[in-house]
């Protein structure tokens, strides 16, 4: 497997967040590796994320690599459709959208299945940091980036 280099990225804006929605789009998160650190302000998972960043030969499943989020300056975290209690249930990401000016506003993560996350706030403040090696990917989401 070609040797890759970790990927770390921050966001303060809402055209970085597009970047990391990209970048965790088809991401795997256990509800278990979720956390909301209330007195510091941090919302945090760890995810197997799909590297799509890397280019793969026609019949390549592709790459996964865990990779460490967390969101600051949170001021609250609310869900729909998501079972918080279940830590085993695996939830999908389908995108990172942003409602808000530079007074804050919410970060919403949209689940495959409906579900979301939303976290209210004060500004676009979040880093991925890759964490680990990458793996062959048991298999490729069926589309693209997007």
């Amino acid at each position: 497997m070609p040797k890759t280099s970790p990927v770390a990225l921050m966001a303060a804006d809402a055209e970085d967040l597009q970047t990391i929605s990209a970048m965790l789009q088809d991401a795997i998160v256990k509800v278990g590796d979720i956390a909301f650190l209330k007195e510091e302000r941090r919302f945090a998972f760890v995810t197997n994320r799909f590297m799509w960043e890397v280019k793969r030969g026609l019949f390549s499943q592709g790459q996964r690599v865990r990779a460490g989020v967390h969101f600051d300056d949170v001021k609250a975290v609310r869900s729909r459709a998501v079972r918080m209690t279940n830590k085993e249930a695996l939830l999908d990401i389908l995108s990172l959208e942003w409602e808000g000016d530079e007074n804050g506003g919410t970060i919403t993560i949209n689940l495959a299945g409906g579900g979301l996350i939303a976290l209210d706030v004060d500004a676009i403040n979040v880093t991925v940091e890759d964490i680990s090696e990458p793996w062959r990917a048991r298999r490729k989401p069926d589309h693209e980036v997007g």
